[in-house]
């Protein structure tokens, strides 16, 4: 999910910390073996990927029935969140892992190690993700679904009139005292009105027609599809630890030093500055405004297929220490108040199978967390002309490290974003940055 969207979604989450779900887990569920099942997701496309794993999972398990249902991502948490107070949520649901902390923290979703245990299910099947989904008490409340990274779409028609090719692009290399590569290309893809490139003489800043790379400068404190695969790539880190973090390393000097890079690319007018373009990524590839975005993994069926545009993808920046991006993992949870316990885990388990991650898998509306099921989707989109073995490597490489389920995000949030908002809008400087990680600490603690 993306970050914006999950910074909303606690908000929701917030309102609901009196109240608890109407059980707990340790009295949910029934043995019975049949019965519907409901389970929610907020993607259209997936909800409809999803559907094919249907005929395989009833033929193994007659009489039970799935109920699919899909909300809009503005909907789809108020939704839960009233049917957690009602008692009427879905036996399943989609999730994604920084709501652990709330919806575990509040009873509201299952442990599942009991069932785990009795059903004798495998977590090793998957290849990312299982671990994002452990409690503060150890246990585990998820079983994987997909991940999200970030990727580069580059207008290959831009680049080739730069005098650039595709293999420039998928190679950049970036550091923060001269920008590697990844400057060189970023200047030569920038226009101003005038036809001169932000390479050559004479170039107007001022008066730019097309940028070489849309905005990376970003208000979300984990900044996944904007500054947060430049400074991975120095061995920088959300968190102080993996998860359950105490703190955010803001004053970082590394980190200090890849932010001012960032604000400086606007600041060059080789990308738009902070707020300045606000419609989609694809929109602002379509226009021809910018010729490169940084987005998400979740936009690669949709972005390649742009009216008027050829657009490729190309894997983020390789650094001083390679690549390295935040991934956002997403996973089933089971509702705490569930009357369908062993109907609903037979569910969420068929939907954590290779078979059902594969099938669902194929129309790449997600990146399987199954790594052969990746494959698949891989497979089958190349018959399609689109790309996606990037994506692979850098699931095999190692290139992605989790996102950590943290405390108090709505209240991280809330302090953060201003404070970003503040910085590249060059209200504040870098002194900021220290004073940003004072605070995460303060509101870790808490």
């Amino acid at each position: 999910m993306k970050p914006k969207r999950i910074a909303a979604v606690l908000a929701l989450v917030a309102m609901t910390v009196t109240l608890t779900a109407c059980s707990t887990g340790e009295d949910s569920g029934s043995s019975s073996s049949g019965g519907t099942v409901n389970w929610w997701t907020w993607d259209e496309r997936q909800a409809a990927s999803y559907q094919k794993c249907l005929p395989g999972f009833q033929q193994a398990n007659p009489g039970i029935t799935v109920k699919i249902s899909q909300y809009g991502v503005e909907d789809y948490f108020t939704k839960l969140t009233a049917g957690f107070v009602s008692g009427a949520a879905p036996d399943a649901f989609q999730n994604s892992v920084p709501l652990l902390g709330a919806y575990a923290g509040q009873k509201q979703i299952l442990a599942l190690d009991d069932q785990i245990k009795k059903t004798g299910y495998d977590l090793s099947v998957f290849d990312i993700g299982v671990d994002s989904w452990k409690y503060t008490d150890g246990k585990q409340y998820g079983i994987p679904l997909d991940w999200a990274a970030a990727a580069i779409y580059f207008n290959k028609d831009k680049v080739a009139a730069a005098g650039l090719t595709d293999a420039d692009i998928t190679g950049m290399t970036w550091n923060p005292d001269d920008g590697g590569t990844f400057d060189d290309v970023v200047g030569r893809l920038t226009v101003d009105k005038n036809g001169v490139r932000g390479d050559q003489p004479g170039f107007d800043k001022t008066k730019v027609a097309t940028y070489g790379i849309g905005s990376l400068a970003a208000a979300d404190f984990n900044g996944q599809t904007s500054w947060n695969p430049f400074v991975s790539t120095l061995g920088w880190r959300l968190g102080d630890k993996p998860a359950w973090p105490t703190r955010f390393p803001y004053d970082n000097p590394d980190f200090v030093k890849t932010l001012e890079y960032v604000r400086g690319l606007g600041e060059r007018g080789l990308m738009p500055k902070f707020g300045q373009l606000t419609v989609a990524g694809s929109q602002q590839i379509g226009s021809g405004s910018v010729a490169m975005v940084q987005g998400g993994t979740w936009d690669a069926t949709s972005i390649t297929k742009i009216p008027g545009a050829k657009v490729g993808i190309a894997p983020t920046v390789k650094g001083p220490k390679g690549r390295s991006m935040i991934s956002n993992s997403n996973a089933n949870n089971i509702y705490a108040g569930t009357k369908n316990l062993d109907a609903t885990w037979k569910w969420v388990t068929y939907m954590g199978s290779e078979a059902c991650q594969s099938a669902a898998g194929a129309d790449a509306t997600f990146l399987p967390s199954i790594a052969k099921s990746l494959q698949v989707a891989v497979d089958a989109q190349k018959a399609q002309g689109l790309d996606l073995s990037g994506f692979v490597a850098a699931l095999n490489n190692g290139e992605l490290y989790p996102a950590p389920p943290t405390a108090n995000g709505q209240e991280l949030s809330d302090t953060i974003q201003p404070m970003f908002e503040a910085y590249f809008s060059g209200e504040r400087d870098k002194d900021v940055f220290p004073e940003m990680a004072t605070k995460t600490e303060k509101i870790l603690a808490e």
